[in-house]
């Protein structure tokens, strides 16, 4: 029964600015701060959710600063994997306060220039940052079709790494570390690289960011092909073009875009792309940037398949393989 099913969750919280700038300073002498840790701590998260809604799984706060919700998710994958849970809540969320404020450009930093995450760009000059996040109902894909649920969309495989010290400091981005991570997400999904036809990037739209994960990206989709992709074979794009960067929602949030993606079979456009960064390789590997809303049709007896990248600041790294949800997992319109 539903009601016995043991109900997990796995989510991170971005930094509580409110309670920082907001609450704090105006505390009395008389405020009872342990109450006002319990109400406001980020990490209490999943479980007042578990609270709130009575679920006896585990519920576990996750931090790995930019890919954190995306950890989230596949943490939760790997609980149902081992009947840690029978269904799970994953993902995260961040909120910046104050909500209108400015920032100062500096160059080579991860802020925008001008306002717009322009990713994979030539005019690409850093990021800008949202509030927002989501959660995402899983569950093993067997007792989804037995209990007849809608199914979005599958998760197929994936994997999650560290870069440990291979790399120029603590933030910077490390390419071997994102191809490892690709490639395993991969091989655990015993998926063919050319059965993929897009890829949500991190896509930061950085200066360093953008063509060290393109040059991870070509590397891992290379290693794993027995023979060289054909260049445009596979599109990407990046929601923050259209969001900015949530933190710690970022990963969770293109995952959703891609599950819709694979769902309706349309490819929608990275925006404010009009020509590639000249300092990013696109002729080593199968990628170009989706610049228009593109079909993507089925094709033979493979589903749709597309892969999600989430990349923190320290580190560490995730990757998940998604597909197309099998059709007798979606009613019929007159059945819903």
């Amino acid at each position: 029964k539903e009601e016995n099913r043991r109900v997990g969750v796995y989510a991170g919280i971005g930094v509580n600015a409110y309670a920082i700038n907001n609450l704090l300073p105006a505390r009395r002498d008389d405020t009872d701060l342990f109450q006002l840790f319990i109400g406001n701590e980020k990490d209490f998260a999943p479980t007042r959710v578990a609270y709130k809604l009575g679920l006896k799984g585990p519920a576990v706060a996750i931090n790995t600063a930019c890919s954190t919700s995306l950890t989230a998710v596949w943490t939760a994958c790997e609980a149902l994997r081992n009947g840690d849970c029978d269904m799970a809540l994953a993902g995260g969320a961040a909120i910046v306060v104050p909500q209108e404020m400015g920032y100062l450009h500096q160059d080579g930093a991860i802020d925008s220039a001008d306002g717009h995450c322009r990713t994979f760009d030539a005019e690409a000059s850093g990021t800008i940052s949202g509030s927002g996040g989501a959660l995402v109902v899983l569950k093993p894909l067997d007792q989804a079709l037995a209990d007849g649920d809608t199914v979005h969309a599958v998760i197929r495989g994936g994997a999650i790494n560290n870069d440990g010290a291979d790399k120029a400091g603590f933030t910077a981005p490390s390419e071997s570390g994102q191809a490892a991570v690709i490639g395993k997400a991969l091989a655990d999904g015993d998926v063919d690289p050319r059965t993929i036809g897009y890829v949500e990037a991190h896509g930061t739209g950085t200066k360093v960011g953008d063509p060290i994960e393109v040059a991870a990206l070509n590397r891992a989709f290379t290693g794993q092909a027995g023979e060289p992709l054909p260049t445009g074979s596979a599109l990407l794009g990046s929601v923050k073009s259209n969001i900015g960067h949530l933190d710690a929602g970022a990963g969770v949030s293109g995952l959703v875009k891609t599950v819709l993606t694979v769902h309706h079979g349309e490819i929608p456009p990275s925006l404010h792309f009009k020509a590639p960064n000249p300092r990013i390789d696109f002729a080593a590997g199968p990628f170009t940037v989706a610049s228009q809303l593109l079909p993507w049709p089925d094709k033979g007896p493979e589903p749709r398949r597309a892969g999600v990248s989430s990349f923190g600041i320290g580190g560490t790294n995730v990757h998940l393989v998604v597909e197309q949800a099998p059709e007798t997992a979606t009613p019929a319109a007159d059945e819903r």
